[in-house]
């Protein structure tokens, strides 16, 4: 398998002298393709540090992120937002839904960014939408949605640029367990048949049981690496 993307004693501290706070401490690991790891770790634990730093949304203290052989540090702002725009889907904790557009227009947002033709990009946005059970929501805005239904519209979000490289921080949390696991599902269907290196937060044992290999982080250190099930 070929790394898709890899971090070098990645570390993240906030705050400075006596109220400096480490949140993430050295760590090293690599995404492969076509592989789905799962992150744990109790709250508080830098999991959530750990996916904006490997998206591109925070700059480390120490360490780096390389993605396809290039450390995101080497890039100038401009090459580092394409490579996020490019090649990284993040589905956030927090939906990171914009307000004032439609569902549908939430979804397109990595499109536009990308200029996918009008005619590609609409017939992408109604596929997603459909594949995440919303295709009949894709004029709602998102607060005439629920929670557990914008979590879908920002999983579709996350997948509208066919990335290489999927984030999700609890990406089950705001979800049924049936949904949650139809989106997992999606998921694990988007990384085997497209070759996507998914990286997923999560305390679902029920999407624990999906991965190819587990991680699990806590004070901001990997304490354990392993196969699923096997280990």
């Amino acid at each position: 398998m070929t790394a898709v993307l890899r971090t070098e004693g990645l570390t993240r501290v906030f705050g400075t002298g006596d109220r400096a706070v480490t949140a993430l401490d050295s760590v090293d690991l690599s995404l492969d393709e076509g592989e789905l790891v799962v992150l744990r770790g109790p709250s508080g634990s830098g999991k959530t540090t750990l996916l904006t730093l490997l998206g591109g949304l925070d700059a480390p203290t120490a360490g780096r992120v390389v993605i396809d052989g290039t450390a995101l540090d080497s890039l100038s702002e401009r090459e580092a937002a394409d490579v996020r725009a490019r090649h990284i889907g993040y589905v956030f904790q927090s939906f990171g839904l914009i307000p004032v557009l439609s569902a549908a227009e939430n979804v397109e947002i990595p499109l536009r960014v990308l200029r996918t033709p009008a005619v590609e990009r609409d017939s992408r946005v109604v596929d997603l939408l459909d594949r995440v059970g919303l295709g009949a929501h894709s004029e709602q805005r998102p607060y005439e949605l629920s929670g557990g239904q914008q979590q879908r519209v920002g999983i579709a979000r996350a997948l509208a640029n066919r990335p290489r490289i999927l984030l999700a921080d609890e990406p089950t949390g705001q979800l049924d367990s049936g949904t949650g696991a139809a989106m997992m599902k999606l998921i694990v269907s988007v990384v085997r048949t497209e070759g996507v290196a998914a990286l997923v937060s999560t305390h679902d044992p029920a999407v624990a049981a999906l991965a190819d290999r587990m991680l699990e982080l806590h004070d901001g250190r990997l304490t354990r690496r392993g196969r699923h099930a096997a280990q």
